[in-house]
């Protein structure tokens, strides 16, 4: 199962990872890989209670797209 994730970086330099699919899935690490790792133990974390509490697996359904602006 594939999940989309965002990555940003934070003001304390550190790389914030979010799932949208999974509202509250959340992590962050100090290099992108460090936050990619993290990101997925929570999600793999936060699909264990799902399980544990017998609701749907949520289904990734983001959309990505890259809007272009005027300044």
């Amino acid at each position: 199962m594939n999940y989309k994730v965002f990555f940003v970086k934070g003001e304390d330099g550190y790389i914030v990872a979010e799932c949208p699919a999974i509202p509250g899935c959340i992590s962050q690490g100090k290099t992108i890989e460090e936050a990619t790792k993290n990101i997925k133990e929570a999600i793999e974390l936060c699909l264990e209670c799902y399980k544990e509490d017998n609701r749907e697996i949520p289904e990734d359904k983001t959309q990505l797209a890259e809007i272009a602006v005027d300044i």
